[in-house]
Parts: C-alpha cells; sequence; structure tokens
C-alpha cells in the first residue's frame, strides 16, 4: 500500500503522543461518585447527574465511570423509573 502525501510530514506517534491524543490528557474519573460505594436508587438527585434531559442514561465515556459503577447506576436508574422518582 502506498502512503499518502499527507502522511510523509507526520512525525510517527509514539506513546508520549498517544497519551495526550485529543483532550483526555489524564485518566477520567467521576467527581460525582467520590466517597459512594453503593449506589441507591432513592438518592434521585444524584442519579439525574448521570441522565440527559430526556432521561435517557450517560455513557461511561462521558460521565468517567467505572464499568462496575456503570452497571449499579444503570440498575439503580431502573428501580428509580419503576417507584416513580424520575423520569
Amino acid at each position: 500500500m502506498k502512503p499518502r502525501k499527507s502522511d510523509k510530514n507526520k512525525p510517527p506517534r509514539t506513546k508520549r503522543n498517544q497519551d495526550t491524543f485529543g483532550f483526555f490528557s489524564e485518566e477520567k474519573r467521576c467527581r460525582y461518585l467520590e466517597g459512594i460505594v453503593h449506589i441507591d436508587f432513592k438518592d434521585h438527585e444524584l442519579l439525574k447527574k448521570f441522565m440527559t434531559e430526556q432521561g435517557k442514561i450517560m455513557p461511561s465515556r462521558i460521565t468517567g465511570t467505572s464499568a462496575k459503577q456503570q452497571r449499579q447506576l444503570k440498575q439503580a436508574i431502573h428501580r428509580a423509573r419503576i417507584m416513580g422518582l424520575v423520569r
């Protein structure tokens, strides 16, 4: 495969360039869940921070939650919807 003309002038990507790619300069952490071990479905104010205005659950790549926290959030939001605490 022939390299493109625009690729000739670019320096090769190193590990240092990959760490600061885009706007992710360091590891993302969830600022809302600091100090919270278990997410409770009755805490509707906390759950609203992880939902859009339409009521959808925001993805973890935006909120910075881990996979375990995201699963807890999903379960808590679904339970809160059933109980009528959030839309």
